[in-house]
C-alpha cells in the first residue's frame, strides 16, 4: 500500500529534493511533500512531531535531542560547500585565504585589500589600496552555522568573539537576506566580500577564493575536494553511530576546509514502522542510485563508501526495538 509522505526544512538541498521526490513518485507512486522553511523550522517541525522528517544543514544539539519524545536519526543525503566570494576586477588569478585571515577580515581587523597579510598569502597578485567591504547573511541559516563553524575551530580569536551559529552577530559589513542576498551585494559592489553556498556563487559566476586547508595546501571548493572532507572525517571516526558530523577543518591534502553535509531527520518511534520503511526505501534509493542527480544541479555526493555507511548506520537504528 502506498504510503505519502510530509517533511519540511532546509532551503540548501531544496533543488535537489526536489527533482528526487518528483523522479521517486513518478517511479514508485510515493508522493513526497516538502516545504522549503529553513533548518530551524526543520528542527521545530520534527520535535512538533508535525512531519514525517525534517531537514537541517545544522545538526541538532543535544538539548534538542533531549527534548524529543522519540530518538532522531541525522541521516547525511548530500555534500554542500561554503565559499569566500569577492568582487576585485583587478585580480584574475583566484584569490588565496587562510582561516585567520578570513576570521581577521570579519572581525573587522582587516580593513584594506592591501593588507600585509593578504599580500603575504597572494605575492604574484597586486592587490588594490582599496577598503574591504564586508558581506555576511542578514538571517539565521545554516550556510551561516557552517561558517561560523570553521571559524572557530581555525581562529581563537573567532571562538572567543562571535562564534558559532545560525544567528552571528558580525561586528562589521552589510548582510543580504539569503545566499541570493549576499550573492547580489557582492556583484553590485566592487572590493566586496563575502560567504555563501557554492551553488549560488556558480550561479551568479562569481569568483570563489582558494582556501588553505589543515594540510597547508590551498584548495578550491570543487566536489573531489568536498567529497575529500567528508571521507577523511568518516574514516577517522568510522565507528561512530552518530553521524552528526562535523567536516570543517577536515583532514587530508586534498579537503576542502568549509564543508557539510546536510541532514535529513527521522524519528522511527514517533511516525511508525510503515512511514519509516518508506523513508529507510528512499534514502537507499537516492543514495545508491540516483546521486548523478546531485552533480548536475551543482552538489557534492556522497562518496559510494560513505553512503554505504549513512545506509548501514540508518538500517541499524530503524530495525532496533522502540522504547518501551
Amino acid at each position: 500500500m502506498r504510503v505519502d509522505l510530509t517533511g519540511a526544512g532546509a532551503t540548501f538541498p531544496y533543488p535537489l529534493y526536489a527533482r528526487w521526490f518528483n523522479e521517486y513518485a513518478q517511479e514508485t507512486n510515493v508522493r513526497v511533500n516538502y516545504q522549503s522553511i529553513g533548518s530551524g523550522g526543520g528542527i521545530r517541525q520534527v520535535l512538533a512531531n508535525t512531519v514525517d522528517f525534517g531537514a537541517t544543514d545544522v545538526p541538532m544539539s543535544d538539548a534538542d535531542l533531549e527534548r524529543s519524545r522519540t530518538p532522531i536519526i541525522h541521516v547525511p543525503m548530500v555534500l554542500g560547500a561554503v565559499g569566500i566570494t569577492y568582487n576585485l576586477p583587478e585580480i584574475t588569478r583566484p584569490l588565496r585565504l587562510s582561516g585567520e585571515v578570513i576570521a581577521a577580515v570579519f572581525l573587522g581587523t582587516i580593513t584594506r585589500w592591501n593588507d600585509p597579510r593578504l599580500v603575504a598569502l597572494n605575492p604574484d597578485a597586486t592587490l588594490p589600496d582599496r577598503e574591504l567591504l564586508v558581506v555576511h547573511r542578514a538571517d539565521g541559516s545554516g550556510t551561516s552555522y557552517i561558517f561560523s563553524d570553521y571559524l572557530t575551530a581555525v581562529s581563537a580569536a573567532w571562538a572567543a568573539g562571535p562564534g558559532r551559529g545560525r544567528e552571528v552577530l558580525f561586528p562589521v559589513g552589510i548582510g543580504g537576506k539569503g545566499n541570493e542576498g549576499v550573492a547580489g551585494q557582492v556583484k553590485q559592489m566592487p572590493g566586496s566580500l563575502g560567504y555563501l553556498e557554492v551553488v549560488y556563487a556558480r550561479q551568479n559566476r562569481l569568483p570563489v577564493a582558494h582556501i588553505q586547508n589543515r594540510a597547508g595546501r590551498f584548495v578550491s571548493p570543487m566536489p573531489y575536494e568536498v567529497a575529500s572532507a567528508a571521507t577523511s572525517v568518516v574514516d577517522a571516526q568510522s565507528s561512530a553511530k552518530d553521524l552528526r558530523i562535523s567536516l570543517v577543518n577536515a583532514p587530508g591534502p586534498q579537503s576542502y576546509p568549509i564543508a557539510s553535509f546536510t541532514w535529513l531527520l527521522i524519528a522511527p518511534d514517533a511516525i511508525g514502522p510503515r512511514k519509516t520503511a518508506q523513508l529507510v526505501a528512499f534514502v537507499r534509493w537516492a543514495l545508491a542510485d540516483q546521486n548523478n542527480a546531485a552533480s548536475t544541479l551543482g552538489y557534492v555526493a556522497l562518496p559510494g563508501s560513505l553512503a554505504d555507511i549513512v545506509l548501514d548506520r540508518l538500517e541499524q537504528a530503524t530495525t532496533t526495538p522502540p522504547r518501551p
